[in-house]
Order: C-alpha cells, then structure tokens, then sequence
C-alpha cells in the first residue's frame, strides 16, 4: 500500500465551472483482525463536507451579509422562496481537496461599515478552525473575495409584495 501527501502545489482551485465532486480518504487503515479496531478500515471525506463545514463557519462571523456572487445569490434567493427548499450553505464556497489537504475560495458580501480586512481575517480564522478540527485536513490557504457590500437601503428596497398562484 502505497500513500501520498499533497503538498501545496498539488492543491489548486479551479478558476471557472463547479469542482468536481469526490471523496478523500483522511486515514487509510488496513484490514486484519491483529490490527487495532480503530485502524481497521478507512475513512473517506466528500467534497462537499468540506464545502458545507467552510460556508457555515464563514457565515458565523459579525459582517458577513450573505455569499456567493451576483447571479448565485439571485438564484439561491429564489430556491429559497420555494416551498420545502431549503438555503444553500455551500453557496460562495469552492474547494480542492487533496489527499492530506484543502484549499478554499469564498466569496463573500459584507455589511456596509465593517473593515472588511478585519472581516476576512476573522473568516479565514474561522473556516480554517472549523475544517481542521471537523475534518482532520490540514487547511493549505483560504482565499476570501469580497465580491458587494450590503447597503441598509438595500432592504428597504425590496419588494414587499408576495406573488401568489391560486
């Protein structure tokens, strides 16, 4: 049985389209009754973990509005509004996960008023805290975009009127 460690050359993250979606082993065990139970086996880690543990960590920090660009913030405010849709925590979370590691990208929307570098410092501190312990990857880079700033008048313009279908 041959392992490989990723290093951080190995991890990249696409720049366009959807990662592809796949599981990492995080411990490859080995099989036999003579090896202890808690090696017998392995463990493996789907993409999308990773995905969901870094939007929801990135969403707990004061000053993150919301997620995701333009579009996807459109699209997921509509899949929101559906009856028995549900949010989509992954929205503005890219990830590649190697072997051993992960790389992030989030894209990010901040209120109007809070240093954004204080707030993407908090985010990078939280997602990195939240996947390594959830996961056991060792976290590589987190890059944080901030793509809008949420203005308060940004509320007060929206539409109020609910359309309904009889």
């Amino acid at each position: 049985m041959t392992t490989q460690t990723a290093t951080a050359e190995d991890v990249s993250i696409p720049r366009t389209g959807r990662p592809p979606q796949s599981t990492t082993a995080v411990s490859g065990g080995t099989a036999g009754a003579d090896q202890p139970a808690a090696d017998r086996g392995r463990t493996s880690i789907a993409d999308v973990v990773v995905v969901k543990v870094a939007g929801i960590a990135a969403r707990e920090i004061p000053g993150v509005y919301d997620m995701g660009g333009g579009l996807s913030r459109t699209i997921g405010a509509v899949r929101d509004r559906v009856p028995g849709g549900r949010p989509n925590v992954g929205r503005g979370v890219k990830v590649e996960v190697g072997e051993r590691q992960t790389a992030i990208e989030l894209d990010l929307v901040v209120e109007y008023g809070v240093e954004i570098a204080d707030v993407a410092r908090d985010v990078r501190e939280n997602v990195i805290a939240a996947v390594e312990r959830i996961t056991g990857l060792e976290v590589v880079e987190v890059n944080v975009t901030v793509n809008d700033v949420h203005l308060p008048e940004d509320d007060a313009e929206s539409p109020t009127t609910s359309v309904r279908v009889e």
